[in-house]
Formats: C-alpha cells, sequence, structure tokens
C-alpha cells in the first residue's frame, strides 16, 4: 500500500539485519526477543549513526514489549510500536500509536508506558476487554477482563472442531484467551495469555508486569515469569533470569528490585516471586517466543 519494496532475509541473522536496517529498510517487524538480538548484535556499533539517521519503524508483535527494551530500542534509533493480533484474527487487531491531537506528557514513564501499551483497535475491529459475563470492564487501566473481538476477517470456525468453535464464539464474541485492561482513553493492554496468568489464592498475578518490572534491573537480559504449583496457593510466580554479559545479580538483589516498585505502590507485596532462578538461556519457540510451556515443566517441583 505504501509503495516500499519487501525485503525477505531469510534465516534471521542479527548481524545481516542490522545491515539491511542501515542500508534499506524503512520499517520491520518480530517478536521481543528478536528486537533484543538486534539490539546486542556484535555488529550494531558499526550500524548505529545510519540507523539514528533513517529511524526505522520496529512493530513489535507476539509478545508483550518491556519498556526497558523500548527504551533501548528508541536508543539506538529504532521507533518502536506494538501490534495485537492472532492467527484467527488474520491477524491484526491493534497497533500503538499516538493520535495527532494527542498531547505527549514530559514524564517518561508515562510515555513509555503509553508507548508499550497494545494500542487501539484498527477499522472494522469491534473490540471489547470483558469480564466473564461479557460485560465491559471498567477503563480503569485496572480492572483485568478477556479480549473479546469481533471483526470481518477473524475466523468464523475451526475447521472440523464445532466444540472448540462454539467455545470460541460464546455469545457472539470471539474469545482470544488474552487477558487485558482498558485504559480511559480505549488503549488496550495485554496484562497476560489466560493460559499464563499466575492464580495464586484466588487472584489474578499478571506475569508480564512482573516481568516488565523485573528487566528495568541494570543486570537482566532476558525474564519470564511463570507460575509453579503451590500446595496452600494454587501457583506463585517464579523469575527465571538471563543475566547480560559480564553483569550480575542475586535472587534477592532482584527481589529488593521488586520491592522498590511495592513501596512505590505499583503492585502490591504478595506479587513478589517466591524464587528467582538463572539460566544461561531461555527456551524459545519456531518463532522465537519464550516458550513458557517448557519452562513450567522444567520448574514445575521447584516450591515442593
Amino acid at each position: 500500500m505504501l509503495g516500499w519494496r519487501q525485503i525477505y532475509p531469510g534465516r534471521f541473522d542479527p548481524n545481516h539485519t542490522v545491515k539491511l536496517v542501515a542500508e534499506e529498510v524503512k520499517a520491520l517487524a518480530g517478536v521481543p526477543t528478536m528486537l533484543y538480538m538486534l539490539l546486542t548484535a556484535p555488529e550494531l556499533p558499526k550500524y548505529l549513526a545510519k540507523i539514528r539517521e533513517v529511524r526505522p519503524i520496529f512493530v513489535v508483535g507476539g509478545a508483550a514489549l518491556p519498556k526497558e527494551l523500548a527504551r533501548k530500542a528508541a536508543e539506538a534509533g529504532f521507533i518502536p510500536r506494538v501490534g495485537y493480533g492472532m492467527t484467527e484474527t488474520a491477524p491484526i487487531l491493534t497497533l500503538g500509536f499516538f493520535r495527532p491531537t494527542e498531547k505527549m506528557s514530559e514524564d517518561v514513564e508515562e510515555y513509555y508506558s503509553l508507548l508499550t501499551a497494545t494500542g487501539l483497535p484498527i477499522p472494522l475491529v469491534d473490540l471489547m476487554v470483558a469480564d466473564e459475563n461479557l460485560n465491559p470492564v471498567p477503563r480503569d487501566g485496572k480492572t483485568m477482563g478477556e479480549v473479546v473481538v469481533r471483526s470481518p476477517w477473524v475466523t468464523p470456525e475451526y475447521l472440523g472442531d464445532p466444540e472448540k468453535t462454539k467455545e470460541a464464539w460464546k455469545g457472539g464474541w470471539f474469545h482470544t484467551g488474552d487477558v487485558a485492561v482498558w485504559l480511559p482513553d480505549g488503549h488496550v493492554r495485554i496484562v497476560d495469555r489466560a493460559k499464563d496468568v499466575i492464580k495464586s489464592g484466588g487472584e489474578w498475578i499478571s506475569s508480564l508486569q512482573l516481568e516488565d518490572l523485573i528487566a528495568t534491573h541494570p543486570a537482566v537480559a532476558q525474564v519470564a515469569v511463570i507460575g509453579v504449583p503451590h500446595e496452600k496457593w494454587g501457583e506463585r510466580p517464579v523469575a527465571v533470569v538471563v543475566s547480560k554479559p559480564g553483569a550480575s545479580a542475586t535472587e534477592q538483589d532482584i527481589i529488593k528490585h521488586l520491592e522498590k516498585f511495592v513501596e512505590a505502590g505499583k503492585i502490591p507485596k504478595w506479587w513478589l516471586p517466591d524464587r528467582v532462578i538463572f539460566v544461561q538461556q531461555l527456551p524459545l519457540t519456531g518463532t522465537g517466543k519464550i516458550d513458557k510451556k517448557v519452562l513450567k515443566e522444567q520448574f514445575k517441583e521447584v516450591l515442593k
């Protein structure tokens, strides 16, 4: 539509991609892991000046964009944007952008908070963050509900699976299985996948929000928070962390870092992870997303 040339570089190679970005790419898309790999590519310093001149757009999809990663991308010259959708929605539902009339606050935290939100529904998408009775949740940025949608390109059925189709289209809305909050201006912020949200003592804990806060620690390169079975509470959060090269932190360092956000009222104290485990690398799916299913299986006995 924009008349831009499409470039298909083949297998993802961070060094090759930063060279392409510097020489001819105006926009690219990928999951957060791919963006992280670009920002830590050995060849990046060679092309930084050109990238900062070109200001390419990087649309993040497939997983939440941590604020710290968005900051690093902006410092390197990228314009980070967030898109949201799924295979069944072909795929796009929302896109993060600022309205032309929107006056951005000079508050850096507020800026990145809005920048990393999942965005606004694109034209022809009817979207609601709903409770279990399909009533819209308050637009207070706090009350969690499931994202349900209707649009001309959402799949009408799962082939050969009428029961799954019926379940997905309960009440005439397609149920995405994603848990979100609604902001007052209509922006949507995904807080977790329904399968990844941690239910502790009957209350929900957002693994994505904890990951976002842990990622602000200067020694953290990547992090995944998973729910691990707990005899008393049902599930409790466990953080699995990859340290930055040449940096180190202890389990207590990470907990103390999170306690600052508890004191600031950003998260309740009972959200603090029961364990922080350091690993060399996180398992990835074929599309580069962190594979929490593998981590849950690997650490399912860690609290026993």
